[in-house]
This record gives C-alpha cells, structure tokens and sequence, in this order.
C-alpha cells in the first residue's frame, strides 16, 4: 500500500475556505490523501460558517465531523507530517509555525468574503469558490506524486494558485 499524501490547508478562522477545501479534496480523493485544514489561533471560528455549509450541501459533500480548529493542534511535534501546506489566506502565511517534516508550501490566495458582506452574496461567493476550488483540486489529483522528481511537482502544486 502507498502512503496517503498529507495536505494541511490553512485560512485564518477555518470556517469557509480551509473547509471547503479540505472536504472537496477529500471527496475527490479520499484514499490517496489525508487531508486537513486549520486556521490562526485567537481568529479560529467556533463553528463552521452557514455558506460552508449550503454550499457544500449544493454539490452533495458532507462536513467533517470536528468543530475548527487552530494550526497550533496540528504544527504539534507529535502530529502527522504533512507533504503539503497550502495557505488560501495570504494574511496568515508570515504567522505560520514551522511544520513538522519541512512540507512542501503553496498559497492559493483566494478573498475573505466574510469581511462584513451581505448573506446572499456571501453565501454565492461561497458556492464559486468551491468551484474554483474543486477546479484546482482535479488538477492536484491527476498530478503523478508517486515516484515523481519532488520539486516538479512542488512547482506543479505551486502553480495551481495562479489559476483563475
């Protein structure tokens, strides 16, 4: 049996995008990969954002069963190294801890919606992402990982963020 590759995705409260993320990839994949997600300790969400929700709910994806949580849980020495962290919220790269096992970095900057915005538009910002998301998680699915030159595919991982 292969090694599940790790991936951590990271935004500040961990009730939208790292969440979204995090189920999409793992209903895409979910023997291939173990993923995560987790957001800047003191701005971590008590509970997942209601557009997480109703847009994952839209595309038939359920949520993990876990409230967020804060990297702090997941940089532990004693946690599981991942291969990848990819950051989807630019303000919280500079504050990240050292993660275990030196991972292979990624920013996928993608916009906070949340910031004091309308429901309804919240809520169809949130469906979009997803979709933007689901689009750049396919590609990373396809991406040979096993057996490839390792900086091929962090450069590969990488570019995913320029998409649009």
């Amino acid at each position: 049996m292969q090694k599940r590759i790790g991936v951590i995705f990271v935004s500040r409260r961990n009730s939208l995008r790292s969440i979204l993320a995090e189920v999409c990839l793992t209903h895409l994949d979910p023997k291939r990969f173990s993923v995560s997600s987790c957001g800047q300790p003191g701005q971590v969400a008590r509970e997942f954002h209601p557009a997480a929700i109703a847009a994952l709910k839209s595309a038939s994806i359920p949520l993990p069963n876990r409230q967020p949580r804060g990297w702090d849980e997941l940089a532990r020495a004693n946690a599981h190294a991942a291969d990848f962290v990819i950051t989807l919220d630019e303000s919280t790269e500079p504050r990240q801890p050292s993660w275990p096992g030196q991972p292979d970095a990624a920013l996928w900057a993608y916009p906070d919606v949340l910031d004091g915005r309308d429901p309804d538009r919240v809520a169809h910002d949130a469906v979009q992402m997803l979709f933007s998301l689901r689009r750049r998680l396919e590609l990373l699915v396809s991406l040979p990982m096993q057996g490839a030159d390792r900086s091929a595919v962090r450069s590969d991982v990488r570019d995913l963020g320029y998409m649009r």
